[in-house]
């Protein structure tokens, strides 16, 4: 009997960095949107946690190595940090994958979210070439609890959801 249904897949995907001091001047970029006044986050990157947990979750539905793959080869060959760049290397590994649904949450003290979800969504959905209404996000201060929560850095977890038309 042939399948006429889609294929759904759900990769899940996380990430965390440390923010750097903060005489830094390394950017914070979160979800492709700078935050001023905060330091950036320690990596070879802009360390962007939002994008490097889509590209996290993306190795788990494609089995590519995206961050410790191909980002690295373009950091040491092109000197490339932005992970923007990664993202949409990371893209185009989905092959005929759509994604339908991205959930995301942000665990950190600082910075306050609040006034730049939006942004952030827009950004991610535009990255992601989807509607701003297929991108879900959240952040929590993580009350103390954690490093994250202390504000010491931040971490986010991502599920993405995509489809396969039936072979």
């Amino acid at each position: 009997m042939e399948n006429r249904f889609p294929v759904f897949r759900t990769g899940i995907g996380q990430d965390s960095r440390r923010f750097l001091s903060a005489d830094s001047s390394k950017p914070c970029i979160i979800g492709g949107v700078i935050f001023e006044g905060t330091p950036g986050l320690d990596a070879d990157s802009d360390g962007d946690v939002v994008y490097h947990a889509i590209c996290n979750a993306i190795t788990s539905l494609t089995g590519v190595p995206i961050l410790s793959g191909i980002a690295v080869e373009l950091y040491r060959k092109d000197g490339i940090t932005d992970s923007q760049v990664y993202l949409e290397r990371a893209l185009k590994t989905l092959h005929k994958q759509t994604i339908i649904h991205v959930a995301l949450s942000i665990e950190g003290k600082r910075p306050h979210f609040e006034e730049k979800i939006e942004a952030m969504r827009k950004k991610i959905a535009h990255v992601l070439g989807i509607r701003f209404s297929q991108v879900g996000l959240t952040s929590i201060s993580g009350d103390g609890l954690t490093d994250f929560g202390c504000g010491d850095g931040l971490q986010c977890f991502c599920t993405l959801t995509t489809a396969e038309e039936p072979l």
